[in-house]
C-alpha cells in the first residue's frame, strides 16, 4: 500500500486529492494536510471584500468531504519538511510519513518585505486570503461612511495581477452604486512594465482593454513602479523608467489601500537544497516531480517557473487555474505509472486563462502556450465576463462539495474560443 499526501487544501491541493483518490485503487492512502480547516475559492475574495459575499459563502469545510471520498485530512500546519526522511512535521510536534507528496501550499504572503505593507501590523488590505478579504471588508465599511483616496495595485515581485484589477474596478463599480464615486480620487500602482502586462507579456490586447478601462473610471495609474515603504495614509513609491533608472519619486496619500504581496515558498520548504529556488519555490521537472526527490511532485503557485523577460522592476509568473488543473491531472496519472511499476509519462500542458471581473462587467484571456509566441492569444471584454465568473463561482463550490473531477477550465476554454469565433463572424 502507498500512502499519498498532499501538503495544502486550496484549489491546488484539493483538485490533487481528488484526482489522485481516482487514478489509485482503494488500498492506497490518501491524506489532505492543510493549515486551513476549510477550502476558499479564492477568485471570490474581492467581492467579499466589498461584502458581495460573505466568508460562508465561498469555502467549504474540508473534513466531511474528503471523508466521503476516503481521503484522510489533518488540519495542522506544516513546521518542517523533511524530504530524506520522508516526514513532515506539524506545529504541534506530529508527524506524517508518505511515499508520495504532493505539495500545493500556494505561497506565502511576503507583506514584511516591505516596511508598513498588509493588514498585519501594516496600513494596507489584501484579497490574497478570505480572511484577509473580511477584515478588508469592515474597514471598507469605514472608509465609505468617510471616503477619500485610494491606491490600489500589485508590489515588486508580485506573480499575480488579476485581482489588483479586478478589486480597483469592483471598488470603483460598488463607489458608483453608492454614489460616492466623485469624492473617491483613485490611483493604480502596479509594478509592471504597462498596464495589461499581467507577468505574461500581454494576451490578446490586455493593454489596450485595461488601459480603457481604467480611464473610462477615471482611475490613474504608474507603471514600472517600486513600493518603497507604506506610512500611515501614505504609499512611497519609485517610479523606473525602462532602462531601471528612477524616472520619479511619488508620495501617494490614501484613505483606503489594496496592494498585493510578492509571493515565496512557505517556510516548511524553504532553504532545503535541491527542492526549491531562492524564493523558497518548488522545483519541478516536465513530469511535475522534484529532480532531487523524485517522490516530491509540485503543483500551483508554489513552483518555480522563471519570469518569462527582464523588466525594470522584477514581475512574477502568475500560474492561472487552466495550468494548476493540467498539473493536477498530470500529477495524479504519473504517480499512478509509479506506483505501477512504470516511468511518468504524463506532461503538463502551460496554458492560461483568466475572467477578471470589474463588478458589472470584465475581460476574459485565453492565452496556448502561456508564454509567447502562442497558438492563441485572445482576449474579449463585456457584462457577460461578470456573469460567467459568476457561474465559475458556483460550479467550482458544487466541484469541491461533491469531490468532481471534470476539467472545468479546458470546457470553459473552448466556449470561450467559440464565442471569439462568433464575434468575429458578427463583426464580419
Amino acid at each position: 500500500m502507498a500512502h499519498v499526501v498532499v501538503l495544502g487544501g486550496g484549489l491546488g491541493g484539493v483538485s490533487a486529492a481528488y484526482e489522485v483518490r481516482q487514478a489509485l485503487r482503494k488500498e492506497h492512502k490518501v491524506t489532505v494536510v492543510s493549515k486551513n480547516s476549510f477550502f476558499q475559492f479564492t477568485p471570490s475574495n474581492p467581492w467579499v471584500a466589498v461584502k458581495w459575499r460573505t466568508k460562508k459563502a465561498i469555502t467549504v469545510e474540508l473534513e466531511p468531504v474528503l471523508k466521503r471520498h476516503s481521503i484522510d485530512f489533518i488540519c495542522n500546519p506544516a513546521a518542517k519538511l523533511l524530504p530524506e526522511e520522508n516526514r513532515i512535521v506539524l506545529e504541534d510536534g506530529a508527524d506524517v510519513s508518505y511515499d508520495y507528496l504532493i505539495i500545493a501550499t500556494g505561497p506565502e504572503l511576503a507583506f514584511d518585505e516591505i516596511e508598513g505593507l498588509g493588514p498585519h501590523g501594516g496600513y494596507t488590505q489584501s484579497v490574497c486570503d478570505v480572511d484577509h478579504a473580511v477584515s478588508a471588508s469592515e474597514t471598507w465599511d469605514t472608509f465609505c461612511a468617510d471616503p477619500g483616496p485610494i491606491v490600489c495595485g500589485a508590489v515588486q515581485g508580485a506573480s499575480c495581477y488579476g485581482p489588483a484589477y479586478e478589486f480597483a474596478l469592483i471598488m470603483d463599480t460598488d463607489l458608483r452604486k453608492k454614489k460616492i464615486r466623485d469624492k473617491v480620487p483613485m490611483t493604480f500602482v502596479t509594478a509592471e512594465p504597462y498596464v495589461g502586462h499581467l507577468g505574461l507579456g500581454g494576451v490578446g490586447d490586455t493593454k489596450g482593454l485595461l488601459e480603457s478601462g481604467l480611464r473610462e473610471r477615471h482611475i490613474r495609474w504608474i507603471c514600472n513602479a517600486k513600493v518603497a515603504k507604506v506610512e500611515d495614509g501614505t504609499i512611497h513609491v519609485i517610479e523606473h523608467n525602462d532602462d531601471g533608472s528612477v524616472k520619479k519619486e511619488h508620495e501617494l496619500p490614501f484613505k483606503y489601500s489594496m496592494m498585493l504581496p510578492a509571493f515565496r515558498g512557505i517556510g516548511a520548504v524553504r532553504d532545503i537544497e535541491g527542492l526549491v529556488n531562492p524564493r523558497g519555490f518548488i522545483v519541478v521537472d516536465k513530469h511535475q516531480r522534484n529532480p532531487k526527490y523524485p517522490n516530491v511532485f509540485g503543483v500551483g503557485v508554489c513552483i518555480a517557473i522563471a519570469p518569462l523577460e527582464a523588466t525594470a522592476v522584477p514581475v512574477g509568473v502568475p500560474k492561472t487555474g487552466y495550468m494548476i488543473e493540467s498539473m493536477v491531472t498530470a500529477t495524479a496519472l504519473n504517480i499512478g505509472e509509479i506506483i505501477a511499476g512504470q516511468q511518468p509519462t504524463h506532461e503538463a500542458s502551460w496554458n492560461a486563462i483568466c475572467l477578471a471581473d470589474f463588478g458589472d462587467t470584465g475581460i476574459a484571456f485565453v492565452a496556448l502556450p502561456q508564454n509567447p509566441p502562442r497558438n492563441v492569444n485572445w482576449s474579449s471584454s463585456g457584462r457577460w465576463v461578470h456573469l460567467a465568473k459568476i457561474a465559475f463561482e458556483k460550479y467550482f463550490l458544487r466541484k469541491v462539495r461533491k469531490g468532481s473531477t471534470e476539467p472545468y477550465y479546458e470546457k470553459v476554454v473552448l466556449q470561450l474560443l467559440d464565442i471569439g469565433k462568433l464575434k468575429e463572424k458578427v463583426l464580419g
